[in-house]
């Protein structure tokens, strides 16, 4: 007999296909996500079983993801795989759908087991759902409900880019009530932080614990270090609410913001670029620099806040000098030529000082990203090295042979540091599959009615892909690549698709904006 939920989702789906939600017909089909799902729910013990169990796990994903295919397997079973992990972080609350971020209870979560640090990666991530819904009640969550009842803050537990994501899901997902409706609780959580964390001087400090990166080479748990985290954080967070403030038509708000995001930019680059290391640094409480190069210097490009220059473009190269942040299992989150590098406690607390975190690996990517994309000045950066680097932080998903994500890794070996801890399975805590569709694919969203689309895929990498069933602006995209027309028989080169009609059909694998009907 079809259990409750089924029902529902049963109900819910006629309710879809009669007002126009349902997706398009699928041009690639759900037999890899089938594949996939089976796989990994066999190796799965599901100790922990939230909102979607995994014998529904096939049914909600084919309802909700895009579909993805390409002659890398590695990243494409990965991008299942993320998919998988993801949803099985949805949980029903009574107070609506929020996404956590350990799988297991742990003793410094707020209420439902709900931690604030990975909420811009989960906005990040899941804006690409069919249904929206399911991130609009996590943000309500955080604005109105998490500190509720708490004796200490658990949304400012954590330095956090809400207000960025919540405009980048916007531009994926267009609401403009829903943004109307939480524009006051942004700004007034905006200017908590500023009484907050604001020194006289207009930057921002945090402890590199708040920053859920405790034990860095440069960070305290007491020092008021001013951090390029939480500085290119609230940067980002200004441009989003002078944007939306645009969008909404308050003027005297944008340009509040639009004044707070210059000065703090200006800040950034006049205060935290070491000239002598080329490289964005913690500046330290007392004066002067932290002079260790870590990833959170890359943070700024997760923002574009950067000018396009070759100086600052500089730091990039650091990303290829196994003296800086190449390892063999991946990118690390300090130096290795740091006499300091590793010596903070291996395996016993969470550490930042060299050791991989896909947090900050995903954080960096996507800096990597818009570096490629949105600036002129790239150094040494390529497509290639973008490219490379997403395969090997997709390599790095894996545990005794079989599919893992976890917190932190040996840089050397690929060791997760917590060992079989029950807490870090299916660990929540960054993007994979928004650095595929928004990065590797390019899907730039945009407040207009034009689909732009910038590829980050290395010429001759691939003959052929498809992402099938992004749902965006209310619409179904559909993207391919076939170089010889015979891998999907719709024609040779790149074409688009938008609600089952061809939009666009190019013979090259290039930048392109298209008007969508």
């Amino acid at each position: 007999m079809m259990n409750t939920r089924n029902l529902i989702a049963t109900a819910v789906l006629f309710v879809l296909t009669i007002t126009g939600f349902a997706q398009q017909k699928s041009i690639l089909g759900t037999e890899k996500l089938k594949k996939y799902v089976t796989y990994f729910n066999y190796i799965d013990t599901e100790a922990v079983k939230n909102f979607v169990p995994n014998a529904e796990a096939f049914t909600w994903l084919a309802e909700q993801i895009p579909l993805f295919e390409c002659p890398d397997s590695v990243l494409e079973q990965n991008y299942y795989y993320r998919w998988w992990t993801y949803r099985k972080h949805l949980v029903k609350t009574p107070e609506g759908f929020i996404f956590t971020e350990f799988i297991e209870p742990v003793k410094h979560a707020g209420k439902y087991n709900s931690i604030s640090c990975a909420l811009g990666h989960h906005i990040y991530e899941g804006r690409w759902l069919k249904d929206n819904a399911y991130l609009k009640d996590y943000i309500k969550f955080w604005l109105y409900y998490a500190d509720v009842g708490q004796t200490k803050q658990r949304f400012h537990q954590f330095s956090s880019w809400v207000d960025d994501a919540v405009y980048q899901n916007y531009l994926v997902q267009p609401d403009q009530g829903f943004l109307k409706e939480i524009l006051p609780a942004l700004d007034k959580d905006y200017s908590k932080w500023e009484s907050e964390r604001q020194l006289k001087n207009g930057l921002f400090w945090q402890n590199d614990v708040k920053d859920g990166m405790e034990e860095s080479i440069s960070g305290s748990r007491r020092d008021q270090n001013q951090r390029p985290t939480i500085n290119s954080y609230m940067y980002g967070n200004a441009m989003a609410l002078d944007k939306i403030a645009v969008l909404l038509g308050d003027k005297t708000l944008a340009d509040k913001y639009k004044n707070k995001a210059t000065v703090l930019k200006k800040l950034v680059q006049d205060s935290l670029w070491n000239a002598a290391s080329s490289f964005f640094e913690t500046r330290k409480a007392k004066g002067g620099s932290s002079d260790v190069r870590e990833a959170i210097g890359f943070t700024p490009w997760e923002f574009n806040l950067p000018d396009d220059q070759s100086k600052y473009a500089k730091a990039w190269d650091q990303l290829l000098d196994t003296a800086g942040f190449k390892a063999p299992w991946g990118l690390t989150t300090a130096e290795r030529r740091n006499p300091t590098f590793r010596t903070r406690g291996t395996g016993h607390s969470c550490e930042w000082d060299g050791a991989l975190w896909p947090f900050a690996s995903s954080q960096t990517l996507k800096g990597l990203a818009n570096l490629l994309t949105n600036y002129k000045k790239h150094g040494k950066m390529t497509a290639e090295v973008f490219y490379q680097e997403l395969y090997q932080y997709a390599a790095s998903h894996v545990k005794n042979g079989k599919p893992y994500i976890g917190e932190y890794q040996d840089e050397k070996t690929g060791e997760w540091l917590k060992g079989d801890n029950p807490r870090s399975s299916f660990y929540n805590h960054s993007t994979f599959n928004d650095l595929i569709i928004n990065d590797l694919i390019g899907i730039k969203p945009r407040q207009d009615n034009v689909l732009e689309i910038s590829p980050l895929i290395p010429k001759n990498q691939w003959d052929w892909f498809m992402l099938d069933q992004v749902s965006y602006h209310h619409k179904t995209l559909t993207i391919l690549w076939d170089k010889t027309g015979k891998k999907y028989n719709k024609g040779k080169g790149l074409l688009v698709f938008v609600d089952g009609k061809e939009i666009y059909k190019g013979k090259d694998l290039k930048p392109l904006k298209v008007q969508m009907d």
